[in-house]
């Protein structure tokens, strides 16, 4: 089983992303994912300067997948995409439909990301014949779900594509063509200074109790805990999960890596704290928050 760093899902300043994957060059992780996946927006980072960044860390001898946008609205974002196929040098992580048709028709192998709607055996095995070579289920799936689709795979003589699970971050929850940042500091979309720049893991989102629930990050919406699945190794393997997601974060994520290394060597860990990891068990994603004192249940 090996790790696999996702791709960088918030706004960071040019100079701490090249810093980010200078680091990540040589850290103990086999996959890397490059690439804006949120919002077009977002240019600290020119396509030219993504393909340096890939270009680095094929040197350093990691796996990079180039990774696409999750919601394709624009002809300028297709012609993004278009030009990370047409290169030819690597993987493409398929976040939306587009990816596929453009690797399909290009003959790029690809990997189907977790924002690809994937529910069943026969879709898998659909987007198999197109070319998927690795599958990264939703954030939402559980062991039971995954295991049920491998299932169905096996049972039609198929071979089973790569297993990739997010296994450490913040689940992205939706999209929307709102902004959702823009929209929370009474800005329009298209005047929103980038202001996602300035919140490097997301912009926390509070109940009305206080409580800690959700991570505004552009289009996008996240839950607040993280997902830490580096205690259900033991499951992991039993469906022969080949690669293990680790989702950047602002600080600790060579932390992470090394907390899951361990994990591997057979040093399982208690849960992380505050981790919400429901989904994966066939729960609610996080606890239900009780209700203030004198308050209706």
């Amino acid at each position: 089983m090996r790790l696999s760093l996702g791709p960088l899902q918030y706004f960071w300043p040019r100079e701490r992303t090249l810093a980010f994957y200078r680091d990540a060059a040589g850290w103990p992780v086999d996959v890397v994912y490059v690439g804006e996946t949120v919002c077009s927006k977002r240019r600290e980072l020119r396509t030219v300067d993504w393909f340096d960044v890939a270009a680095r860390l094929a040197e350093a001898g990691k796996q990079v997948v180039l990774s696409s946008l999750a919601l394709i609205e624009a002809e300028s974002e297709l012609s993004v995409l278009r030009r990370q196929v047409e290169l030819g040098r690597y993987w493409i992580e398929a976040n939306d439909l587009s990816a596929v048709q453009l690797c399909r028709e290009h003959g790029v192998p690809f990997v189907a990301g977790p924002s690809l709607n994937v529910y069943n055996h026969r879709t898998l095995a659909t987007l198999v014949d197109d070319g998927l070579r690795r599958w990264v289920p939703g954030v939402e799936q559980g062991h039971a779900l995954i295991a049920d689709i491998i299932a169905g795979i096996a049972g039609e003589g198929r071979a089973m594509p790569e297993l990739e699970v997010f296994a450490w971050g913040r689940p992205a929850l939706a999209w929307s063509a709102r902004c959702f940042t823009a929209r929370a500091l009474d800005l329009a979309k298209d005047q929103c200074g980038f202001r996602c720049i300035e919140h490097p893991d997301g912009l926390p989102l509070a109940t009305r109790e206080g409580a800690a629930l959700l991570r505004i990050n552009g289009i996008q919406v996240q839950g607040d805990a993280v997902i830490d699945l580096a205690p259900e190794l033991p499951t992991l393997h039993r469906l022969d999960a080949g690669l293990l997601r680790i989702q950047p974060q602002a600080e600790g994520t060579l932390a992470v890596l090394e907390r899951f290394h361990a994990a591997l060597a057979g040093d399982l860990p208690a849960p992380a704290p505050g981790a919400a990891s429901g989904y994966w068990h066939g729960r609610a994603g996080m606890p239900a928050t009780p209700p203030m004192q004198g308050s209706p249940a």
